[in-house]
């Protein structure tokens, strides 16, 4: 082979390892591999065996205050609150975009046959995603944590305790609400999944919100193009009775 043919080669074998590479580099760093969202099945494993205990509905009945020494947010088996909204990016094209933070309080009062009131707040200003460039836009664009830290959740009609629920059994309902996001409140229906012991619970939940119903703008940039309007607000909650 003379020399000008073997230049050819080995440009045409580098044009492949970088390719490879390329491919590679998308596949193992950049490929949109969102947490997947709640599952109450795999949530209630975190209360244990005593989650299978039936308990007099009247035992429920309580202030019940959110938990976060159960479970683990390292791997999302604890409480945490979060949004879920699709992009698309200029370097791969379609992705989903998952923040969440483990700074989560409020109560829950239950009487004897209904949850009364709710009310949670969430610490916009930790959340999380794979991405710190995303976090860190969201402190002064989209979001504006910086000028709104605080995510707010209150019901706003009484919410009859679900048949089987004193069993120990995951049962699934929807809660009429407002969110209060960007300062800015809204009415929202949650589908909620829930189950309660006599000493402990957990709340999964997940309300499709809309970006400017908040008076959010999609922060978009030379890499985001652009941000779904249509998003999801979305939590795992445990709580204990006090």
């Amino acid at each position: 082979m003379d020399r000008s043919k073997r230049r050819l080669a080995a440009v045409g074998g580098l044009v492949v390892v970088v390719a490879v590479a390329a491919v590679a580099g998308w596949w193992f760093v950049i490929r949109d591999d969102a947490p997947a969202p709640a599952d109450i099945d795999t949530a209630a494993e975190t209360l244990g065996e005593d989650g299978d205990e039936a308990v007099d509905a009247a035992d429920l009945a309580g202030t019940w205050t959110v938990d976060g020494s159960i479970g683990s947010f390292d791997d999302f088996s604890g409480t945490w609150a979060g949004y879920r909204f699709d992009e698309e990016l200029g370097t791969i094209g379609a992705n989903t975009a998952v923040g969440r933070t483990p700074d989560v309080t409020g109560t829950m009062t239950v009487t004897e046959d209904e949850v009364s009131a709710v009310d949670v707040e969430v610490d916009m200003t930790t959340l999380q995603s794979d991405e710190s460039r995303r976090d860190d836009a969201l402190k002064q664009r989209g979001l504006e944590t910086d000028t709104f830290p605080t995510a707010a959740f209150s019901l706003t009609e009484p919410l009859a305790l679900p048949d089987g629920v004193a069993s120990g059994d995951e049962v699934s309902t929807t809660a009429a609400g407002e969110l209060t996001v960007h300062g800015t409140t809204s009415e929202v229906t949650v589908e909620v999944d829930a189950k309660l012991t006599g000493d402990g619970a957990v709340v999964v939940g997940r309300a499709p919100v809309v970006l400017e119903d908040f008076d959010i703008e999609p922060p978009t940039n030379a890499v985001v193009l652009s941000v779904d309007n249509e998003g999801t607000f979305e939590f795992q909650i445990f709580l204990t009775r006090t």
